[in-house]
């Protein structure tokens, strides 16, 4: 009898106080116990923040110049996709696919969470400012790369997101405008930060990747008033030499308006060891002949141009770019035999110089130079080209223009080009402008010129064969959405053309 009455003693303890069995871990946070202090809420933002290295925006992104005629890479994901092998199980998708997610996820949190932190409502709205920047940068590759993928904007619950299907990429692009003008409106937002702040999205920031979001959407009009206030904010200038722009003791400067923090020995990466030993984007003989001579004109028809010295009088930025025979890099003269691969290398975002040999040779994986997503130049190609094609040339787009040639050392644009004309220059010189920046990738598959580029066989500065290129127009310029996303999520719709 004992045993039955405590059997339904502890039964009815049990049943009325089953709260008390729910218990509240006291090994870890609960979003149920961590937003309480301002602290918490910017360790959560700087979790958002964290995410970018696990992105298609972290060091790796220059490889994206591997899949255009700009840079070649033997091994990884990279040549596989340039070689047209690629399919929805190829890893670097699912990478891209699963990184922008866990920003988003961080981000929604933050924005979901912060208003129930007692602290400065100035400062709290400059965290909801900077956690929508974010989200926005996350959702681009989503909406670019993969054309439409599940928007979430609410607080991670896998039991409510996990099946969903995929929204267009027009609601994706809705959603990025959204947050992009939200965050660059009034001044929640500071122009810059200075201390440990640096390094954080700006208002700048945000214009200037609206305007990127709205080029690539072709809304011309949209994006040049984008850029354009950017420009007029007065905050930012073009680096006095293009070279020194991509040095350490540089980083931060004038015509840097949002760059991916590094630094040694918390967040690093190897750019050094993986462009000079050519593990990473090794430049094809494509780029090198792209660069203009000293005379403005194509080394194709120019009176400068002496092809049995062909790095002479020759566009600045060729050099200050690419690794070239002959010439000073690393305190020696460079021979065709160090980079091998197509008879190149690439300088930019590495910390060598020139005429400075290096104390010692570098390590993987200890570099910590910054990544510059977003600078004043691109702002400048933005405005130029979007102005182009909205309206046809006018002086301020010459003006934009030449700004960036004359810190090249190269001179203006003829003013007497019509539009076509002048869209086939800004196209020029967003290339050798940002070439090396994983950025032309984007540009050939907007302009639907990718199919026509990126099909047939590369060479190295010999001419001799080293691989073929296959890009097949009718799948490729969207990227499929993981194979593994799909078997997790089978309300996930694949992309024309690409088995699941």
């Amino acid at each position: 009898m004992r045993k039955y009455i405590l059997f339904i003693l502890i039964s009815v303890f049990l049943f009325s106080c089953k709260d008390y069995l729910d218990v509240t871990p006291t090994d870890r946070f609960t979003q149920d116990t961590y937003w309480n202090t301002k602290v918490q809420a910017e360790a959560a933002l700087n979790g958002t923040y964290a995410a970018i290295y696990y992105n298609v925006y972290a060091a790796n992104s220059i490889y994206l110049d591997a899949l255009s005629p700009n840079t070649y890479q033997y091994n990884n994901d990279y040549n596989i996709i340039s070689r047209g092998l690629h399919n929805a199980a190829t890893a670097y998708f699912n990478e891209t696919w699963n990184g922008s997610y866990k920003g988003i996820g961080r981000a929604n949190n933050v924005l979901a969470n912060i208003d129930k932190v007692s602290m400065d409502g100035a400062l709290k709205e400059r965290y909801k400012a900077e956690a929508k920047y974010l989200r926005a940068l996350y959702y681009i590759p989503l909406w670019n790369l993969f054309g439409g993928a599940p928007l979430i904007t609410d607080a991670t619950n896998y039991e409510t997101q996990a099946n969903l299907p995929r929204n267009t990429a027009d609601e994706l692009l809705a959603q990025i405008l959204k947050d992009l003008t939200e965050a660059s409106s009034g001044t929640a937002l500071p122009l810059t930060y200075s201390g440990v702040d640096k390094g954080r999205a700006t208002r700048g920031a945000a214009l200037a990747l609206k305007a990127r979001v709205l080029l690539y959407a072709k809304r011309w009009k949209e994006a040049a008033e984008a850029a354009k206030a950017v420009i007029d904010l007065k905050t930012y200038s073009l680096f006095p030499d293009y070279r020194g722009l991509f040095y350490l003791e540089n980083e931060g400067n004038t015509e840097v308006i949002f760059d991916v923090q590094y630094k040694y020995p918390e967040f690093t990466h190897s750019l050094d060891i993986s462009l000079d030993q050519q593990l990473g984007s090794a430049p094809l003989p494509d780029l090198v002949n792209t660069y203009y001579a000293t005379d403005g004109k194509p080394i194709s028809n120019s009176a400068v141009y002496n092809a049995t010295k062909p790095f002479e009088n020759r566009d600045s930025r060729l050099q200050a770019t690419v690794i070239l025979p002959g010439t000073p890099f690393k305190g020696a003269t460079v021979t065709a035999i160090q980079y091998p691969s197509t008879g190149y290398g690439l300088k930019k975002y590495t910390i060598f110089k020139d005429n400075e040999k290096p104390v010692a040779a570098p390590t993987s994986g200890t570099s910590e130079l910054n990544l510059i997503l977003l600078r004043y130049a691109d702002v400048l190609l933005m405005y130029a080209e979007a102005k182009n094609e909205d309206t046809g040339p006018d002086q301020s787009v010459f003006d934009a223009l030449n700004l960036i040639r004359a810190r090249a050392k190269m001179p203006n644009i003829s003013s007497t080009l019509g539009q076509e004309e002048l869209r086939t220059e800004i196209r020029h010189e967003r290339r050798v402008e940002l070439a090396g920046e994983g950025l032309y990738y984007y540009d050939i598959r907007r302009w639907r010129i990718a199919d026509q580029l990126l099909n047939g066989n590369i060479t190295n500065s010999a001419g001799a064969r080293i691989d073929s290129r296959l890009f097949d127009a009718n799948k490729d310029y969207l990227w499929p959405v993981p194979s593994i996303a799909i078997q997790n999520n089978p309300a996930l719709k694949q992309n024309p053309n690409y088995n699941k």
